[in-house]
């Protein structure tokens, strides 16, 4: 009894010190007028532009002719972002990537636009300002990517099972600050479950000693088309992007001052080959520019040190661990939360793509091109998966369909014990018939959701099958929705690997890494058509 008052007690005060804080900070944050507007799209859009994409090889040609005011180095998310946001206003931009668009962290993440559920918690309890500035920044950001890409993103309710009665009213009003923040940016209002309401949402929940459950809205995306989504739209306003293009060194020039100043970077084309002393390496030249970003995430301080090789390092990698399990272990349309893992993580268990993502570990790291996830992070969501599931479903090793690891660039901080303590519209017509390409129903609603108002550039790209039905769109893999068309359109999107393509432009690898192995061969036979590779290429892209 003593100790259920003592809970109800601390329960008590962090609420009350919540609500003060945030009271305070929401009134100071609106009184400062800190957050810019987001000025809403108007009724009547503007019509996209028609410029076509240049080819890879066109792309090449200017990094090595054109000079740029700003060069970006990375193509994950943040280095497309600057892209986009740089040659909207009017500067020149280039942009490389050592290996593919989102080939990094930013195709391994859990998947979710969001602004934080813990770190509003940690803003809250721990007074911090730059927490809650975070958050309401993110909460902002996710409406515009919701409104800007909707066919790559959409708002998903979240539950979060409760098991004593005294945490109902604290997870309650922390999610109830959640929606408070977002303010007019909300996507739908959280709201509570009864035991029987939440049983009858997920039935495999595990239902003893459950008390009931609050339900949040996210949002959710596809990562890696979401980033290549922002690549290319840089392109069509004018950016220069290639991917497979390696940086060397960063060239600088004095100033009259004595000062150094960054002028350019040595690079290296990865693909294309020329003839030097009788040996093939990759093609080198020198892209000359004003200014010169560093977006490459946890690599940051590999390139730094190419411009001081003395500098400290800032970046605090931590890996985070994912899983993919068969659909039926989380309702189709709802996630669920766990906030209460053995070791004080969250778990995230979230549908995608008729599957079930489980994750996501933090634990500090080295930095590698490929990580992966050892076995006893794999067993560790494992078990979390089976806490929180009826006791009478089994949960094998077996059902992990693919795992992944993603490394967070984390910056050092030598305040903080851990890693875990560090902060971080368009329209598609689809006939009532579907008969307009004469498509499945199952590959055309997928076209449709990952392309949004390019699915019918795709499907002009689809190879006939020989079938009275479907009469167009060859699937790779029986048991996925993906087709010819699409390794045909990846490789207008600058996919120039089979990696490219089955982990980036189709998310299969992720998905099911037997199905992928699967589909190998008549993915290489599509791309070799469209890339004229050689039987020697065929046999090395195996």
């Amino acid at each position: 009894m003593a100790t259920r008052l003592r809970k109800l007690a601390a329960g008590g005060f962090a609420l009350g010190t919540g609500a003060c804080l945030t009271t305070w900070l929401l009134a100071g944050e609106n009184n400062k007028k800190l957050w810019t507007p987001v000025v809403m799209a108007e009724v009547k859009q503007e019509r996209r532009g028609k410029r076509t994409l240049p080819t890879r090889a066109e792309q090449i040609k200017s990094l090595e002719t054109d000079s740029f005011d700003v060069l970006i180095i990375g193509g994950g998310a943040s280095g497309a972002g600057c892209a986009l946001d740089s040659v909207t206003r009017g500067l020149k931009t280039a942009l490389v990537e050592w290996d593919d668009f989102a080939s990094g962290t930013s195709s391994r993440s859990t998947k979710l636009i969001h602004g934080g559920v813990r770190y509003l918690q940690k803003a809250i309890l721990g007074f911090d300002i730059e927490q809650y500035r975070m958050v309401k920044e993110a909460l902002h950001e996710r409406a515009n990517m919701l409104q800007s890409a909707p066919h790559l993103s959409h708002p998903l309710p979240i539950m979060l099972p409760v098991y004593t009665y005294w945490e109902i009213p604290y997870f309650w009003f922390g999610i109830k600050m959640y929606d408070l923040v977002a303010g007019s940016k909300t996507l739908k209002n959280s709201y509570y479950l009864s035991k029987k309401d939440a049983l009858e949402l997920f039935p495999m929940l595990r239902g003893d000693k459950l008390r009931g459950a609050i339900v949040y809205y996210d949002g959710q995306m596809d990562d890696a088309r979401m980033n290549l989504a922002v690549a290319l739209t840089a392109t069509r306003h004018g950016a220069t992007v290639a991917n497979h293009v390696k940086v060397l060194a960063l060239h600088k020039v004095k100033e009259q001052d004595g000062s150094e100043r960054l002028c350019g970077a040595r690079v290296k084309d990865e693909l294309t080959v020329e003839l030097l002393f009788f040996l093939t390496v990759g093609k080198e030249w020198d892209v000359h520019c004003k200014c010169v970003i560093n977006a490459t995430g946890p690599f940051t301080d590999s390139i730094r040190k190419m411009d001081n090789s003395s500098i400290k390092e800032i970046c605090c990698p931590s890996s985070g661990v994912h899983i993919v399990l068969p659909g039926y272990y989380s309702p189709d349309q709802m996630g669920l939360l766990d906030p209460n893992t053995s070791d004080g993580r969250v778990i995230f268990f979230l549908p995608w793509l008729r599957h079930t993502i489980a994750g996501t570990t933090d634990l500090p790291c080295e930095v590698s091109h490929n990580p992966k996830p050892t076995e006893d992070e794999i067993m560790f969501i494992l078990e979390e998966v089976k806490n929180y599931l009826n006791p009478d479903v089994e949960v094998r090793r077996g059902d992990v369909l693919s795992a992944w690891s993603g490394i967070r660039p984390l910056v050092s901080d030598p305040n903080k014990e851990n890693t875990q303590s560090l902060a971080r519209n368009h329209i598609v017509h689809v006939s009532d018939s579907k008969l307009d390409f004469g498509l499945e129903t199952e590959v055309a609603k997928h076209l449709a959701n990952s392309y949004g108002d390019r699915a019918f550039a795709v499907a002009k790209l689809a190879a006939l099958t020989g079938k009275r039905w479907p009469i167009i769109g060859k699937k790779i893999h029986p048991e996925f929705p993906y087709i010819d068309a699409e390794i045909r359109y990846a490789v207008r999107e600058y996919a120039c690997t089979v990696v490219d393509v089955i982990a980036r432009r189709l998310r299969l690898s992720f998905l099911n890494v037997q199905a992928a192995h699967e589909a190998l061969p008549g993915i290489i036979e599509v791309m070799s058509e469209e890339l004229n590779w050689s039987n020697d290429e065929k046999k090395v892209s195996r």
